[in-house]
């Protein structure tokens, strides 16, 4: 009995040692690794795969729709700053141009020009105008691109320069002057004169000023830039009033409203400036007052224009007299 046992023991022992060899063990690994490899490789194949696209539906506009689409076009189009473009891709070029043409000139080059320049200037003076001074460089500038014309390509020169400076020279001179002048921080201001003509004809009369408002009645006597005094019947620093014809007409009705032993309006003073008016007084003199006045003589404070006199003892005096004045008509 003991020695069956013992037997299938021996005989299933050497039976698993054949199945689970390492051999065998490894052989399955290596199976299990790749079959996972072939499952992730075709995951990631369908996944970049192209997708059949979906059938679009096909959108039919109707002839008022494609009409109203070219009228937009159409539209964009002819707005388009067309010249405006093309007149910045010319400045572009020019500025490009002028760009490269600035960087040529060596910087030795351009400060024996300023010297030059600068020498010439001198010799002027410092009582030369302006005018002197720009003729002076013109004439600089004219000589030396003579200079550079008559000399040889061999030769140098009155600057010392070699023919490639010449010539790089000779183009500044002749066709960038201004830039080259703005590179050595040469700048003349132009001397600007000014001549004030008079075309009026002798014969014409002046502009009438224009008062703001309704027109005012011939019995007010409207007088521009003109004070007069008297009696105050109605203060103006309480009376405003729209317009100078509101200020006469307030002057008519108190002068027939007046009570007996009232002073009777015959004079009215209005300020028709939005500064306010000037008046040697204490208070501020605000637009739209209206003075109402009495005088059995009236008499002028100011006519016109305040004189020199007066304004040098009064600093804030204007030129002319703000006020517009009227004496009533009996």
């Amino acid at each position: 009995m003991a020695r069956g046992v013992a037997r299938a023991v021996s005989f299933g022992g050497r039976a698993t040692g054949r199945w689970c060899s390492y051999r065998r063990i490894t052989v399955a690994v290596c199976l299990g690794n790749l079959i996972a490899a072939l499952l992730v490789l075709r995951a990631l194949t369908s996944s970049f795969a192209p997708t059949t696209p979906k059938r679009e539906e096909v959108v039919q506009y109707t002839e008022e729709q494609i009409r109203r689409v070219e009228e937009s076009i159409r539209i964009r189009r002819e707005a388009e700053p067309v010249e405006l473009v093309q007149a910045v891709k010319k400045l572009r070029k020019i500025f490009a141009r002028e760009e490269k043409r600035r960087k040529e000139l060596p910087l030795e080059l351009k400060q024996k020009v300023s010297y030059e320049i600068v020498r010439c200037l001198h010799d002027l003076g410092d009582n030369s105008s302006i005018a002197q001074q720009r003729e002076a460089v013109e004439t600089w500038r004219v000589e030396k691109l003579k200079d550079i014309k008559s000399a040889s390509i061999q030769n140098s020169t009155k600057l010392g320069l070699y023919s490639e400076e010449a010539r790089m020279l000779k183009r500044a001179l002749e066709f960038n002057w201004n830039v080259l002048m703005e590179d050595i921080g040469l700048w003349i201001p132009l001397e600007v004169s000014h001549t004030e003509h008079d075309d009026k004809p002798e014969n014409e009369p002046e502009e009438e000023e224009i008062i703001a408002g309704p027109p005012l009645p011939p019995q007010c006597n409207a007088e521009l830039h003109t004070d007069y005094d008297g009696s105050a019947v109605r203060w103006g620093l309480t009376h405003p009033k729209e317009s100078a014809a509101d200020c006469c007409q307030a002057c008519l009705d108190q002068a027939k409203n007046a009570r007996p032993g009232e002073l009777r309006c015959n004079i009215w003073v209005y300020c028709p400036s939005e500064f306010g008016c000037f008046s040697p007084d204490k208070y501020e003199h605000k637009h739209q007052e209206c003075w109402l006045k009495q005088a059995d003589h009236p008499k002028l404070n100011f006519k016109d224009k305040y004189s020199e006199s007066y304004r040098n003892s009064h600093p804030t005096a204007p030129v002319l007299v703000p006020w517009m004045s009227g004496v009533i008509s009996a």
